[in-house]
């Protein structure tokens, strides 16, 4: 062996360098299964917040899939269900009913209102919209319902019993 080349090797030794590359396998393993359970964990929470995130409504045989707003109200007004609401007509353009607890408001005025859209009225008075029109009034926005085309045929301009439901 060359003086150079021995002297590289002795103070490889004496640095404890000689040892790195049988360290890194083990790091990266270790990266690898803590990115994988970090992802994996993600994933799962991902899909937990998708299944609490939605609900239904159900008026006659008709169902609709509702997606919750990621919001305090929305999340009180989840532990209520199922709920079973005879839900009046107003303006021909909308249903409402008093829930039977109040929930956590923060309104804000959205200006437009769009078909399906699940809206809190002050704290207690839940409002489902089935036309778009631009309105004045602030609003706590709960969800939104996902299909609504034919919504406005189902709930009708009469007073109507819905149900809603976390399944």
């Amino acid at each position: 062996m060359t003086r150079s080349i021995q002297h590289a090797a002795n103070t490889e030794q004496r640095q404890g360098c000689g040892k790195r590359p049988f360290r890194w396998p083990g790091l990266l393993y270790s990266a690898f299964v803590l990115g994988s359970y970090i992802l994996l964990n993600n994933v799962a929470s991902a899909s937990s917040i998708t299944e609490k995130s939605r609900m239904w409504m159900i008026i006659g045989e008709q169902r609709f899939a509702i997606t919750l707003a990621d919001n305090a109200a929305a999340r009180v007004f989840a532990t209520l269900l199922p709920l079973k609401l005879d839900m009046s007509d107003l303006n021909s353009n909308e249903k409402y009913a008093s829930l039977p607890e109040a929930l956590p408001a923060n309104a804000s005025k959205p200006g437009t209102i769009h078909t399906g859209d699940l809206m809190l009225y002050g704290t207690d008075t839940l409002v489902i919209f089935y036309s778009t029109f631009e309105s004045t009034y602030a609003y706590t926005r709960l969800g939104h319902v996902d299909d609504n085309a034919n919504l406005a045929q189902v709930l009708g301009r009469h007073a109507v019993k819905v149900m809603f439901s976390q399944n």
